[in-house]
């Protein structure tokens, strides 16, 4: 799993044990480092004692090449300090040849001192590298200012390693305990601190898209950051369900704008059967006894009823709330056309209705939300094109599903039009009769809205995907 996808009350203390780590190895590095210097100086401090006090001793015996007198000066300085610590020193004269050694089987009298000296270290530059508990230290051996010989001591420092190795043991065990302390302290204080934080992100994932404001039981106690943002929360969701009962309102207002557009229209088109009705009814009464012009005006009469029950059957089943759950068919495109009809009368437009789909590709749609889409944009596109445009509707099936396409001659849609159906940025004043009702309605469907300007016509594209209804 990537540390990216860690909670946050994991990612802060490892964060927090990690830096521990780093600091604890800077801190543990810097004290074994400074223990060292003080190891290396003790050192160098004690070698060089023993050397100064044996140039003293051994002085006069090297430069009369006196080995049994060096040798005794050796064995009484071994002696004296217990052999614990110079483990061996050799003495040479000064053209390097061993005079006497603390151990004659290891540096025999008269061999070369350049075998024990190689590699050895220089009295004021002895360190202790921990990779073995012995080390040598080579230095002339001066009497009364000059050179007269060597020698060679091999110090034992497996005390001085041990050390160095139980200090690291130490801060190992020390600084992983602290780590491990501190990480633990420092998850169990996020999960605290964190725990607004987990209340607010439980009740938002409960929402499922309707927020409810989180029970003042539940809220932080204090003036806290925590506190206010669950305060800036509450207020949020107030707002969200005040914002969604608007746009339920202004979905209702426009469409119900959508139907009163029609009214006048709607009626002309009753109007005009009405005084044809009362024309038949008279004839009816006046000529009540020839039976041939009581028929034909009986069948007018029939006529125009059916028209008028045609008529108010569209305009009921387009305001009907419970066809949301209706698949869509062709009668609902005739419906349309007879509703639209009148408006197109009563301005002297052309219309171009085409709907090339079957029976059953038209049931995989809904009927409530096609049906307002299409009069909407209908009603748009015919306050668009004025008096005596044309105005085109085109419903075809398609690889994905089902296209619909409105035209219109008129100039354009506006500015504040296309802001409401191509956008969801708040809706600006004016710009069509519910043309982000329309947005919404597609957007639901999951569907796409295009505009374009094709031969000084407005052409929408509404492109829907198939579903069952």
């Amino acid at each position: 799993m990537r540390f990216s996808h860690l909670p946050i009350s994991l990612r802060v203390p490892l964060i927090a044990a990690a830096l521990m780590v780093l600091v604890g190895a800077v801190a543990s590095q810097q004290v074994l480092a400074a223990l060292g210097r003080v190891q290396d100086a003790r050192l160098r401090e004690l070698t060089r004692l023993h050397i100064d006090g044996l140039s003293v001793a051994l002085g006069p015996n090297v430069l009369r090449k006196d080995i049994w007198e060096v040798y005794d000066t050796l064995n009484r300085a071994s002696t004296a300090t217990d052999g614990k610590r110079m483990v061996l020193t050799v003495v040479a004269d000064e053209a390097g040849r061993v005079l006497a050694a603390t151990d004659p089987r290891r540096a025999p009298v008269d061999s070369d001192i350049a075998a024990l000296s190689d590699g050895a270290q220089r009295l004021e530059d002895i360190s202790i590298d921990g990779s073995t508990g012995h080390i040598r230290v080579a230095a002339p051996l001066d009497y009364q200012g000059r050179a007269v010989g060597r020698i060679v001591t091999e110090l034992d420092v497996s005390d001085l390693v041990q050390e160095r190795w139980q200090a690291s043991l130490y801060l190992l065990i020390g600084n992983a305990a602290v780590t491990l302390l501190l990480a633990v302290g420092g998850y169990l204080a996020m999960r605290r601190m964190l725990q607004p934080i987990a209340t607010l992100s439980r009740h938002m994932s409960d929402a499922e898209g309707a927020p409810t404001p989180i029970p003042p039981s539940e809220l932080p106690r204090g003036d806290t950051e925590f506190a206010h943002l669950f305060r800036t929360y509450n207020s949020m969701t107030g707002a969200v369900e005040a914002k969604a009962e608007a746009e339920r309102r202004l979905a209702e207002r426009e469409r119900f704008v959508s139907l009163g557009r029609l009214s006048s229209s709607l009626a002309h088109e009753i109007n005009n059967p009405l005084g044809g009705l009362l024309n038949a009814t008279d004839t009816i009464q006046t000529y009540a006894d020839r039976p041939d012009v009581v028929r034909a005006s009986s069948a007018l009469l029939e006529r125009g009823l059916k028209h008028l029950r045609d008529v108010v059957r569209a305009t009921l089943e387009q305001n009907r709330v419970e066809r949301q759950g209706i698949a869509l068919g062709p009668s609902d495109f005739d419906d349309l056309n007879l509703l639209f009809a009148p408006e197109v009368n009563l301005l002297g437009q052309s219309l171009d209705w085409k709907v090339e789909v079957s029976h059953t590709a038209l049931a995989r749609f809904p009927s409530a939300p096609l049906r307002q889409i299409a009069l909407n944009l209908l009603l748009n596109a015919s306050a668009a094109a004025g008096r005596g445009g044309h105005i085109g509707l085109s419903v075809m099936e398609t690889a994905e599903g089902l296209q619909l396409k409105v035209r219109d001659t008129g100039p354009g849609m506006p500015a504040a039009g296309q802001v409401r159906l191509l956008t969801s940025d708040p809706v600006p004043p004016g710009g069509g009769v519910g043309l982000r009702l329309v947005r919404d309605l597609i957007m639901g469907l999951g569907g796409q809205v295009l505009l374009a300007r094709i031969e000084a016509q407005t052409v929408i594209t509404v492109n829907l995907p198939a579903k069952e209804a």
